[in-house]
């Protein structure tokens, strides 16, 4: 295919045009799984397209859309494309500060929301989003005073009627790849969002890419989409999908997705880290309470499948062994994914080497990535065989990788964005003379071509000891423990790193049970010396391999979560050390001035000792 061809708009019409009755889109109602055909689809995209025309959506007038997965957030994406205007995510759990400055900034004349925290959020800026002219409801049954802005979707798809079916086809006809097909605003950990400006070349050259690299994926294939489309990595993966012609399974609640991998039984899945790092404690955690014999069992099975990892061929015996140890303990795990799992795309973060090595050994296909917002996502990923499990992987086809200064990872290609919207200077900043993209990371690339992340160069810090410390490293190896939901290590300009601990209340709670400790509430559960100490030897038991310098040497526990509401986290999970440092200035200071107050308590003993002398 030429690059036109894979116009993701064409993609889709080629599909519904190829395939109509094959199923496209699958989301749950009442409690069953629901299908939509390639033909149905189409049709719903069609009358959508139809409708913004009818409001006078012109080409590349920005849509926003304010909501989690389902078919319609598709249905409005895709539909928005057809007319060559622009589609604006909105993070579903973004404050309405937060989506009013996108708003503005974009220039978003009509608004789709899912749920009712998105509408309600909505209202209480909706009179100072000047350019906003629709909000439309996406679901049945949302509550709202009379608004002369708002309108149901059933009413919206009815103005389509009207519309100028001609002018509807001549927007079909001239579309190229030189316009923008979204504007996705980072999150970012400092400063206000920045409008990530991606056109439909980018978003071609992605699809070229994947499918130079031969990735077997086929309308036999169903991917489940819990990750947001306000993000560019599900955004994309599911993009894929449609061109490949692949089922997608819509998934809201991501506190479902372990009986959704049951039902939809996905063959394919986008995750972070964090996903894969519960399931390896809950996994190591049954195994830790199940009797010798089955404790026994399950090591000698992990193991067999770590030996048929490492070896290119397999002896008799060790296939014989394998078949057996897959029948008694490895199937048994695989399914806890649905059984059915051939790839697991797993990007955002940088995951453990001996998680992922856990998973491969159990026959679990995980593939990390690594990618941005401003590479439309996929920059490398590890190969389907031989990989380097702790490198992110070999670079795609099409795509130029090189390290500059500071040994900061450089990127050149068509899948590299256009800008930042309105942000001349800070786009020019973030390309080099020869137009690759600074990505702020810090790597090498090995003899193999295999790419590695060894920093982030603007997150280093920098004890008063003049040590440079890689948060993010540090937080890897602590922050996988089943005891441990979040952590924001500290460390710039003090004289040791320290570390703000949010438990997994979860598990905590049962070992308070099992330890007979009582408590009120969650503050007075993380204040009991026994838990205390209890964290104490887990962090040190973590942290054994890091070099001392990095280890975290005081802590304090937090009874509360870092929030995305409350501006701690942002809505793609990255601390923003910022406000935490602010927030928990207090805490903070309490770790290091205790440490200050000890050595000074030390010292005046030490002096004491002197003078007896």
């Amino acid at each position: 295919m030429n690059l036109l061809d894979l116009h993701i708009v064409n993609r889709v019409r080629q599909q519904a045009e190829s395939h109509p009755t094959r199923c496209a889109l699958r989301f749950k109602e009442n409690n069953t799984w629901q299908d939509i055909s390639w033909a149905k689809f189409q049709q719903k995209l069609d009358q959508l397209s139809l409708a913004l025309l009818n409001q006078g959506i012109g080409i590349q007038d920005k849509v926003g859309i304010f909501a989690h997965n389902m078919p319609n957030w598709t249905i409005v994406d895709i539909a928005t494309l057809q007319l060559r205007a622009i589609t604006v995510p909105i993070y579903a759990t973004n404050t309405p500060k937060q989506a009013e400055y996108i708003l503005n900034n974009a220039d978003v004349e009509i608004l789709f929301v899912g749920d009712q925290p998105q509408l309600d959020a909505i209202l209480t800026v909706a009179e100072n989003c000047t350019a906003l002219t629709k909000i439309v409801l996406m679901k049945e049954g949302l509550q709202y005073a009379e608004n002369d802005l708002i309108i149901e979707w059933q009413d919206f798809i009815a103005l389509g009627e009207n519309a100028d079916q001609q002018e509807f086809e001549q927007r079909l006809a001239t579309k190229n790849l030189d316009d923008l097909f979204t504007l996705i605003y980072t999150s970012g950990t400092t400063g206000e969002p920045k409008g990530v400006m991606l056109t439909h070349s980018n978003l071609a050259h992605q699809f070229q890419s994947h499918d130079l690299a031969l990735l077997p994926i086929d309308y036999h294939d169903v991917s489940l989409a819990f990750l947001p489309f306000s993000h560019v990595y599900e955004r994309a993966w599911s993009a894929y999908m449609l061109h490949k012609g692949a089922v997608i399974c819509y998934l809201e609640d991501t506190n479902e997705v372990r009986s959704a991998l049951a039902e939809t039984k996905p063959t394919l899945m986008c995750a972070v880290p964090r996903l894969y790092e519960k399931m390896y404690a809950a996994i190591w955690d049954k195994v830790d309470k199940a009797s010798p014999s089955r404790k026994k069992l399950f090591n000698w099975a992990i193991s067999i499948g770590e030996q048929s990892l490492q070896k290119d061929q397999h002896s008799l015996w060790l296939k014989a062994r394998y078949k057996l140890a897959d029948k008694l303990v490895l199937s048994k795990l695989r399914a806890l994914l649905g059984g059915r799992v051939r790839m697991l795309p797993c990007g955002g973060a940088k995951l453990e080497p001996t998680i992922a090595e856990f998973f491969h050994s159990i026959g679990i296909n995980l593939i990390t990535g690594y990618g941005m917002t401003e590479t439309t996502a996929t920059v490398s990923c590890w190969e389907q065989k031989g990989f380097k499990s702790n490198s992110i992987g070999k670079v795609m086809p099409n795509v130029e990788v090189k390290i500059g200064e500071d040994n900061e990872i450089l990127v050149r290609g068509g899948i590299v964005m256009k800008g930042y919207y309105k942000k001349p200077q800070e786009t020019a900043e973030t390309f080099t003379e020869d137009g690759f993209l600074k990505t702020g990371d810090a790597g090498e690339i090995d003899e193999y071509g295999n790419l590695y992340i060894t920093d982030r160069l603007k997150e280093l810090m920098k004890t008063s000891n003049g040590k440079y410390i890689a948060p993010q490293y540090i937080e890897g190896k602590i922050g996988k423990d089943k005891f441990i939901e979040q952590i924001a290590v500290v460390a710039d300009a003090k004289k040791y790193v320290s570390a703000l601990v949010v438990p997994s209340f979860d598990a905590l709670e049962e070992l308070a049970e099992q330890l007979n400790i009582k408590y009120q509430n969650r503050l007075e559960l993380i204040k009991n010396s026994e838990i205390v100490h209890f964290f104490e030897n887990r962090i040190n038991e973590l942290q054994k391999e890091l070099a001392h310098f990095e280890q975290v040497k005081k802590f304090t526990l937090l009874s509360e979560e870092f929030s995305a509401k409350m501006e701690e986290i942002t809505p793609t999970l990255k601390l923003r050390r910022k406000v935490i440092l602010e927030r928990y200035k207090h805490h903070i200071e309490e770790m290091y001035n205790e440490y200050i107050g000890h050595k000074k308590e030390e010292k005046e003993t030490s002096e004491k000792e002197q003078d007896k002398k």
